[in-house]
């Protein structure tokens, strides 16, 4: 019982603002319908093969990146919060529009648009909490966002997988409502936080690489060297965590069918569920444990759950498979966001919270048209047993890099 207690009294005395984008995100993520079943809505709706939903799922991450850099820019300029409503909004207003079509290569395109819009916002989401938090409870926020959005991720694919055969309409239009919901909560009860960053709370010795510095983003990126290794390390936890929303509900679609989406779903919950038990606990056992080093153990993880699917035929080994991944994605996730907004001036967070996720990101971008061509000229046993090995190499490579940060200090 006092366990339990100590669990849930890390999130106390967060600020307020905190506590309205966690209710935001759980809001927004409980219509999370269209991202998790984008590839099967590319393949069993629109009917592109699997090379050519890879390709397209790509090509949607790469568009994305001129707005992510804009949007890094517009977000120490003009602040978090009018970027965040703005074109997060326009990115529901598309998907609702989708929601009028029937499925082709014009939905196809009109829903490209949606990533591509709410890209501009993507930065402010990691700026706005580093903003409101200091290193003491940053941790804490990060993760409490971060069960917020499994909260509702716990339901958003499983109503989304059931909804998938019959009423792909609903899939659409009920998705950008509930986004449009979650941001009336932010526009009614969250001030900017661009104007809170002042050097005088940046005095302290464990906030001093947070001091606003001048010159170009660049320039800052330059004395700070580990946040680039760092990214580019992150390219291939991405490429493989990928395979999450592309390969895995591709195989589930060929082992059973029509009912592919539903387990998916039922996955899909499964992860949010863990999410939520977990990530608490993950947070305690890992408050004083070197960052890195933590992101190094995720990887490892990854590499033994997508591994595994190399060798998995029966429905109860890939739960077993995304328990592991969870595991690993929890301990990552906590960690990933509080690294970078330690090692980041207030001055330049939007413009590093754009290239940063730019970098690994496009290990999202090219993982599902690189497996999706691995799919179709090797099959599942080989392109899996490749991921694991990448996985596998990238998680030492972490782990080296600690050694490095070590040196360093």
């Amino acid at each position: 019982m006092g366990r339990d207690i100590k669990l849930i009294s890390q999130y106390k005395n967060l600020p307020k603002e905190v506590y309205v984008i966690f209710i935001s995100r759980m809001v927004n993520s409980i219509g999370s319908f269209v991202y998790p079943l984008l590839a099967l809505i590319l393949t069993k709706k629109i009917g592109m093969q699997k090379d050519e939903a890879g390709i397209f799922i790509t090509s949607i991450a790469l568009f994305t990146a001129p707005g992510m850099i804009i949007g890094g820019k517009l977000v120490d300029k003009i602040g978090r919060k009018l970027i965040l409503v703005i074109f997060q909004g326009l990115g529901a207003i598309i998907f609702i529009l989708c929601g009028f079509l029937k499925p082709g290569m014009t939905m196809a395109y009109i829903l490209m648009a949606a990533p591509i819009v709410s890209s501009v916002c993507s930065p402010a989401h990691d700026s706005m909490i580093a903003d409101l938090t200091t290193p003491s409870n940053r941790k804490q926020a990060y993760s409490l966002l971060y069960m917020g959005h499994n909260l509702g991720y716990c339901i958003g694919p499983f109503i989304g997988g059931l909804l998938f055969e019959n009423h792909l309409s609903i899939v659409f239009i009920g998705d950008g409502i509930t986004t449009l919901l979650s941001l009336i909560l932010i526009l009614i009860f969250v001030k900017e936080t661009k104007y809170r960053n002042d050097n005088e709370q940046f005095e302290n010795e464990e906030r001093v690489l947070e001091k606003n510095e001048e010159g170009s983003v660049f320039k800052v990126l330059s004395k700070r060297p580990i946040l680039l290794i760092y990214a580019f390390i992150l390219f291939f936890y991405q490429f493989a965590y990928t395979q999450w929303g592309f390969a895995i509900p591709m195989q589930l679609g060929d082992y059973y069918g029509n009912a592919g989406a539903r387990y998916y779903g039922m996955m899909g919950a499964f992860n949010g569920f863990i999410v939520i038990v977990l990530t608490p606990l993950a947070v305690r056992l890992t408050h004083k444990a070197e960052v890195l080093k933590v992101i190094s153990l995720g990887g490892l993880l990854y590499s033994i759950s997508l591994g595994m699917l190399a060798f998995v035929f029966k429905l109860q080994f890939f739960f077993l498979s995304i328990f592991i991944l969870t595991i690993g994605e929890i301990i990552i996730t906590i960690n990933s966001s509080t690294f970078v907004a330690n090692n980041t001036p207030a001055s330049h967070r939007g413009r590093i919270n754009g290239i940063l996720p730019l970098i690994y990101g496009a290990g999202g971008a090219v993982g599902p048209a690189v497996m999706g061509t691995w799919l179709k000229n090797y099959g599942y046993t080989t392109s899996w047993i490749i991921i694991g090995i990448i996985m596998l190499f990238a998680s030492a490579f972490m782990r080296m890099l600690t050694k490095f940060k070590n040196r360093k200090e």
